[in-house]
Parts: C-alpha cells; structure tokens; sequence
C-alpha cells in the first residue's frame, strides 16, 4: 500500500488573526508571534524526513514555509497557486459586528467564494499533490479555512478551525482516499478515512 504522507500546517499569527479579521486572499504578513509559531513548528515536524515543501504564494504562508523548511534544512520547492485561502469577497478584513453581519448569506458571504468552492478547490490541490509526490512525504504549508473544508471533504467530518502552525498529519492512498492521523497538533482518537 503506497501512502502519501502529508503534513498541512497553517501559516503563522498575522496582526489580523490577532485582531480577528477576516482575511481570505488578502496578503496579510506575517507578524513577530507567527515568525515564532513557525520556527516552533520545525519541533513536531523534525521527528519525520519530508521529500518536499510547497505553500501557498500568499506571503504569510510563503514565509512560514521558508521558516519552517529553513529549520529542517530544506527548501521551499514552489508556491502553488490553487492553495490560497478561500476568498470571503468584500469580508476582508472586517471583524464581527453589524457590518459584517449585513454581508452574510446561508454559506458564507456575498460576494466571496463559497465554503464548497473553496473545498473543491483546496482538495483538488491535495489530490494533484498526492500524485505527484505518491510514496514519499509531503510538507505543505496553507490557510486555516482552506486545509479545514479540503480536510473536511476529504475524511467526510466536518473539522473544527486550524490552529497556527501546528501539525496536522494526513495520508493519501489512491484507492483508499484519505486519512486523517493528527488535528490541531494532538493524535485523533480513530484514525478517520474518507
């Protein structure tokens, strides 16, 4: 049974996450606690030989990546386009409140990108990824809603929110689908496939 092995880490802090902004595709960097956070990743992670690193090109993913691939003496090999976070439209970076509120539809937002496109997308990124890289072990470096809804569609769970850059450790078999061995940093209870 050949396995592709999959760590998904989601970026670092930024001031927006601090401040609990939406932030989809909007290229929000990374700030001091996140450099941190990825640099502390490197720990959970080096405890395993990975063959790879991709992210996502946004700069708060792409610098995690660089961090975290610097620690264990790799590279980052490409930013992949189909890894940006799902975009919440005309969201961006508001906070919750009444203006907020005023953008919601059943699913998400007006005018942003729905939670179906976004795991359909994010998935499909995945699935390419596992089949180029099928047998060997693959460190990818994305977005909190996007690796949740993929993660989600995947193990056919609906998962809760991503913590920053913490491992999360899933396997990709051609045939069997996927399965998801660490969440949020911590092992799942059952092994789940999807």
């Amino acid at each position: 049974m050949t396995l592709t092995t999959f760590a998904l880490i989601r970026h670092g802090q930024t001031d927006w996450n601090a401040q609990r902004r939406l932030q989809g595709s909007t290229d929000i960097p990374l700030n001091d606690v996140g450099r941190g956070q990825a640099c502390d990743a490197v720990a959970a992670l080096s405890g395993y030989e990975w063959d790879a690193v991709v992210s996502s090109p946004l700069s708060r993913a792409a610098e995690t990546a660089e961090l975290i691939a610097a620690g264990l003496g790799l590279s980052v090999a490409r930013h992949v386009p189909e890894l940006v976070e799902r975009s919440f439209g005309p969201a961006e970076g508001m906070q919750d409140g009444p203006e907020l509120d005023a953008l919601r539809i059943p699913g998400g937002f007006r005018g942003a990108e729905s939670e179906d496109e976004a795991a359909s997308r994010g998935l499909a990124a995945l699935e390419s990824l596992a089949e180029e890289f099928r047998g060997r072990r693959l460190l990818v470096v994305a977005h909190g809603t996007l690796l949740r809804v993929s993660l989600s569609r995947a193990i056919g769970r609906t998962l809760e929110s991503v913590d920053n850059a913490v491992l999360n450790l899933a396997h990709h078999h051609a045939v069997d689908g996927w399965q998801l061995e660490y969440f949020n940093g911590g092992r799942v209870a059952a092994v789940v496939q999807g």
